[in-house]
């Protein structure tokens, strides 16, 4: 599901002004402020003050938030599990029970204003797809991607992610863009998400220099 305009719900507990839009201002009228009664977007409490009007909204339904990630909620009630997960405007439902889920759906449009966007098939760059056997994910659309901004969809592919015998050291020349490496490595840890053979690969590319960029190329 997805939350039309989610910064808007927030209730601000501060006191917050703002000038005021081009043209409101009345002829003679200078130094002319409005007082803000509820979050806007471009507010630095903004996405903090919505996830915090989601939550307590939620936590009053029985749902309980996770401390190990506090962007998902579950409720179990005896076999019933309902599981909730929320990135920024984007929420993900699923459960056991078709009617526990229908319900949370009507708890949700109750509260907020909201898409139904139907089945899970695509969330985050992770592609998702569901049958009687279980769920499958993967991430061929974001790899892709990380191929072709890297210029490499024309080379032939490796069957292993990193060369053998290979030490990685603090040593060796820097490179002159360390931005474009750091954006690669961050790229290729969110694509062991469905791709945990290469976990152990993009764990020793720690350093911008030379010898780690060409390790990094390997991997993709």
């Amino acid at each position: 599901m997805d939350v039309n305009n989610a910064f808007l719900h927030g209730d601000l507990t501060e006191e917050i002004y703002m000038s005021p839009p081009p043209r409101l201002q009345r002829q003679g009228e200078i130094n002319l402020v409005c007082r803000l009664h509820k979050s806007l977007y471009g507010l630095k409490q903004a996405s903090r003050q919505w996830f915090a009007k989601f939550s307590e909204a939620f936590c009053s339904t029985g749902f309980v938030q996770s401390r190990a990630d506090y962007s998902l909620f579950t409720k179990t009630q005896g076999k019933l599990f309902t599981a909730l997960l929320i990135y920024v405007d984007d929420i993900l439902i699923t459960g056991n029970d078709h009617a526990s889920i229908a319900d949370t759906k009507k708890f949700l449009h109750s509260q907020f204003n909201l898409k139904d966007l139907g089945n899970l098939k695509y969330f985050l760059d992770i592609e998702v797809s569901a049958s009687k056997k279980g769920i499958f994910i993967c991430q061929h659309k974001y790899a892709l991607e990380i191929i072709d901004d890297m210029g490499l969809l024309g080379a032939a592919p490796i069957n292993t992610s990193m060369e053998r015998g290979l030490k990685l050291s603090d040593q060796g020349v820097l490179l002159k863009e360390p931005s474009k490496y750091r954006r690669l490595v961050g790229r290729l840890i969110y694509l062991t998400v469905s791709r945990p053979d290469i976990t152990y690969a993009v764990h020793v590319l720690h350093e911008p220099r030379k010898l780690h960029m060409e390790a990094a190329l390997r991997v993709v």
